[in-house]
This record gives structure tokens, C-alpha cells and sequence, in this order.
């Protein structure tokens, strides 16, 4: 059950890791960034995809830019992934009731 949770939670990291390089190096292309992050090529045009349907990143002749919509993302990001700790944190167990002998 959580292990899809741990699976999200990995290409979101990805996802704004990328969008991260965009953000820093803009234009820039997916072999540049493969070779920075280490991932595979088709992981990072899959990201390069999510962003660009988020309407976070565009493509252009040079690599991937961002948009006029990028910096409310970046700017809201924090406080949704606060809210996204807290809402974790409240699923937590503790500890379970032992059993009775």
C-alpha cells in the first residue's frame, strides 16, 4: 500500500528536480539534463512532458523554458508540501494495541 505512495513521491522528486534546471539554466535540453541528474533520458523527457501538460515548462528551438505560470507553482510549492507532511503525519499509528495474551 505504501509502496505506491514511496513510487509518486520519488517522480515527484524527479519531476521537480527537472523543472528545477529549467528554472536555473533555461533553455536547456534533455541530454544536458540527463547528464546533470543521472537520469535516463526517456525519465527525464517524461518529466519534461508532465511539466510542459502542467503548463509549467514550453518547448523551444534551444531546450525546455519556463512559462508565465512557473513562478505562482514555485511560489505556492512550499505551502502545499507543508500541508502534504501534516496531512502524512496525522496517518500515523504510533503504536498498535498489543495483543492480550
Amino acid at each position: 500500500m505504501i509502496d505506491r505512495l514511496e513510487k509518486e513521491v520519488d517522480m515527484l522528486e524527479r519531476h521537480l528536480q527537472v523543472l528545477r534546471m529549467v528554472i536555473e539554466n533555461e533553455p536547456i535540453g534533455i541530454v544536458k539534463m540527463s547528464n546533470e541528474t543521472g537520469y535516463p533520458h526517456h525519465k527525464v523527457r517524461y518529466s519534461l512532458r508532465v511539466l510542459e501538460e502542467e503548463n509549467l515548462i514550453e518547448p523551444s528551438s534551444q531546450g525546455a523554458i519556463t512559462t508565465d505560470h512557473t513562478g505562482e507553482f514555485v511560489d505556492d510549492l512550499d505551502e502545499k508540501l507543508e500541508d502534504t507532511v501534516d496531512k502524512l503525519r496525522s496517518m500515523r499509528i504510533e503504536s498498535a494495541p498489543e495483543a492480550d495474551n
